[in-house]
């Protein structure tokens, strides 16, 4: 491996192992007790080193979601390579997700990824800073869709069905149900979701 190839992975092992640190002590005293100084310390970091890699408080914590920025984007990019209409390509990679159990869907059960959930929707905060990355995703599926006006509105809603079908999984998990409970109805509510969008959106682009 080449010398930048090794710098890169070091500076992406430092991104997770400080992430975690932080999300282990914010699930553990919650996340407006637990001072960025601290983090740097249990990491054995500096307060400014530690900010260089996360420039907010609240990056330490999505940057668990960050490989997910641009998925809608490239779940699209990918499906037209194969012949698939931008939904298609959506709604199979949703339904795929539900059968992994992918944390992502919301249909996921285990206590690490409970406690990151009810920490992530539990902080106003996070909540807050979790709408620059939405609209981050959104901006970049637009891109790929055409960026023009039809795009940017078809795909505000290819995201906000991805973020609510999420939501609602996530809900009744954090209510106690089980995941084997809630899939059924999960696989139902996004092939009823995505079908409801193929029309629409399909329309809006060709308009476009």
């Amino acid at each position: 491996m080449s010398e930048s190839g090794l710098r890169e992975r070091k500076k992406q092992r430092m991104y997770r192992d400080v992430s975690d640190i932080a999300v282990r002590m914010f699930i553990e005293r919650g996340f407006d007790e637990v001072s960025v100084a601290e983090v740097a310390a249990a990491a054995e970091i500096s307060k400014p080193t530690l900010f260089r890699y996360f420039p907010a408080k609240e990056d330490l914590v999505l940057h668990r979601l960050a490989d997910h920025e641009r998925e809608a984007a490239e779940v699209v990019t990918e499906g037209r390579a194969a012949g698939l209409a931008p939904v298609e390509a959506l709604r199979r990679h949703f339904l795929a997700g539900l059968r992994a159990e992918d944390p992502i869907t919301g249909l996921n059960d285990h206590p690490n990824v409970r406690a990151f959930y009810a920490l992530l929707y539990g902080t106003p905060a996070l909540v807050a800073r979790l709408y620059g990355f939405l609209e981050r995703s959104e901006g970049a599926l637009a891109d790929v869709l055409g960026g023009d006006l039809a795009a940017r509105l078809a795909a505000g809603q290819l995201i906000a069905v991805r973020r609510i079908l999420a939501q609602e999984n996530w809900r009744r998990i954090a209510e106690g149900e089980t995941v084997a409970e809630v899939r059924g109805d999960a696989v139902a509510a996004a092939e009823g979701a995505f079908g409801v969008l193929e029309g629409a959106v399909g329309r809006l682009l060709e308009r476009g």
